[in-house]
């Protein structure tokens, strides 16, 4: 294994306002609280601390103890989820869809990023201990997004009825799923691994939510992981003051606006507030609540509640009350005493719509971490790029320039018009001179005459490196298979792929490997040589 980091600005795949996050430009500061690093933490610790109440914690703990009453639950989460009762014990939280079979690779890399921050976390602070918590996205309803996974190229695919909270649906039909996936994977001692872990998750459990938990708590059982399902009534008890708010003062809706109306200077906006932030969950629905002409109404439904009727279904029925993407994250930092929210580029960004939201609520926010990225190279691939002379920068390159990078290094003829674009600006400029020492009106025709031949010489390069690929096409198509093997549809790996196909080759190693290597606080992508 060889492991070499490259900074998340190189690879092109990241926002700008990720960028200039992780460059702590001025533009974006107003927009976070907490740097992440320890320093950052120091702080954080000191908010939460005094913030976080037992009250809290007591609730919190008796919930995560019915959630796991028919899990078999390791020695390291028993023990993590006991110490939540104690007023020195901290979340690092991520969050993630229940994608079918874990979905695409990040997913790994955002629960081990959360473990090996906490175990970093709790190294810099003895005297406090810090727990790695999964939220799973129970109550999510867009189904098409999570019911597929890729393996080798073909999707894996669920099909059955949509309605409602995925978490709430059935695991029925996945038997077929099981079947499709054998026939691909073989009959090796991982390839059987992976049978039996889809099996005892999806066809032995009733729902998604079990299987899902069942999943992450066979692979990240012994590190500890804390696996939290948000859609408890006794959770939602703990919120219901700032949903009744929600309801009544449309809080999020003033607070994000207003945010919107800063950030949209500089940067793209990820998601737009509603003036109701919550849905209203029934066993097979999931839909917004609405105000409209004096009365609260479920959208597509017959549903309706005058103020007072809504606020006491409020606090009868709090499972009911379903947060969208904006009231999602406050919901989890009021029933955790958590420290970070680790997430990728797109989390983040909506993220930071959210701390003036979180200021009027008095609940700190916190800090945001870049999860982990990876790009998984193999000996044999690493091979092919050696030979090829191609860095682990020039990877990143998209294929058009990688491929010109190539050529023209490989070739034997000057590829680069530099020195005749210097040679001709210097005789326009005498030009010029001469011009404006006589007749300035002719300097317009010279330059549309230096424009016209330097844009001559720009076609001339392209069609001369046009000609040298024709003549090098055994190169190029080296070039173009590795970057395609390595960048699946020119996009990260990590959002194509699913874990199940570095399992079937490494095993357990590759989990192992990935905990090893994963450092979450260098803010630096990952490239991993197996």
């Amino acid at each position: 294994m060889k492991v070499t980091q490259i900074p998340f600005q190189q690879t092109g795949f990241f926002s700008k306002m990720m960028i200039d996050y992780l460059e702590k430009k001025e533009s974006i500061k107003p927009f976070y609280n907490n740097f992440p690093d320890i320093k950052g933490f120091e702080k954080q610790i000191t908010e939460k601390e005094s913030s976080f109440s037992k009250s809290h914690r007591n609730v919190l703990v008796s919930a995560l103890h019915n959630q796991y009453a028919t899990t078999a639950i390791s020695e390291e989460t028993q023990s993590n989820i006991d110490s939540l009762l104690a007023s020195n014990t901290f979340t690092v939280t991520t969050g993630h869809q229940l994608n079918l079979f874990t979905g695409p690779l990040y997913f790994l890399y955002k629960i081990i990023s959360t473990i090996n921050l906490a175990e970093e976390l709790n190294a810099k602070f003895p005297e406090k201990n810090v727990v790695p918590v999964y939220w799973m996205a129970t109550e999510d309803h867009d189904f098409e997004e999570i019911n597929y996974f890729n393996f080798n190229g073909k999707k894996i695919q669920w099909n059955r009825e949509d309605g409602g909270a995925v978490g709430h649906f059935n695991t029925k039909g996945l038997e077929e799923v099981l079947a499709i996936f054998s026939a691909e994977l073989g009959t090796t001692k991982n390839a059987n691994y992976l049978k039996e872990l889809f099996n005892e998750a999806y066809v032995k459990h009733t729902t998604l939510t079990a299987a899902t938990r069942y999943i992450a708590n066979t692979l990240f059982g012994k590190y500890g992981l804390v696996i939290v399902d948000g859609d408890d009534r006794d959770l939602k008890q703990l919120f219901t003051p700032i949903v009744a708010k929600e309801l009544t003062e449309n809080t999020s809706y003033k607070a994000v606006s207003n945010t919107i109306k800063e950030l949209e200077k500089d940067y793209k906006i990820q998601v737009n507030p509603r003036e109701i932030n919550q849905f209203y969950l029934s066993e097979n629905s999931r839909e917004r609540i609405v105000f409209e002409e004096g009365v609260y109404k479920v959208n597509n439904t017959n549903i309706s509640f005058t103020e007072e009727e809504i606020l006491q279904e409020l606090n009868k029925h709090p499972e009911r009350f379903s947060p969208n993407v904006i009231m999602r994250p406050l919901y989890q930092e009021v029933i955790l005493p958590n420290l970070a929210y680790i997430g990728g580029g797109g989390e983040l960004a909506y993220w930071m719509q959210l701390k003036d939201y979180f200021n009027t609520v008095a609940i700190p926010f916190p800090i945001l971490l870049l999860r982990n990225s990876v790009q998984v190279i193999s000996h044999k691939q690493q091979g092919k790029l050696d030979r090829l002379t191609i860095s682990h920068k020039e990877l990143f390159f998209k294929l058009n320039d990688l491929l010109a990078v190539k050529v023209k290094e490989n070739s034997a003829i000057q590829m680069d018009f530099s020195k005749q674009r210097a040679q001709l600006q210097e005789q326009f400029n005498q030009l010029k001179d001469t011009a404006q020492k006589t007749d300035v009106s002719f300097l317009g025709a010279v330059n549309a005459q230096e424009k016209k031949q330097l844009n001559g010489l720009d076609k001339l390069e392209k069609r001369l490196l046009v000609a040298e690929k024709r003549r090098q096409q055994d190169l190029v198509q080296r070039i173009s298979e590795i970057k395609n093997q390595l960048f699946p549809n020119l996009s990260l790996e990590e959002r194509q792929r699913n874990f199940s196909e570095y399992y079937l080759e490494y095993g357990e190693q590759f989990i192992e490997a990935l905990k090893e290597t994963l450092k979450p606080l260098d803010l630096e992508f990952t490239i991993l040589e197996l």
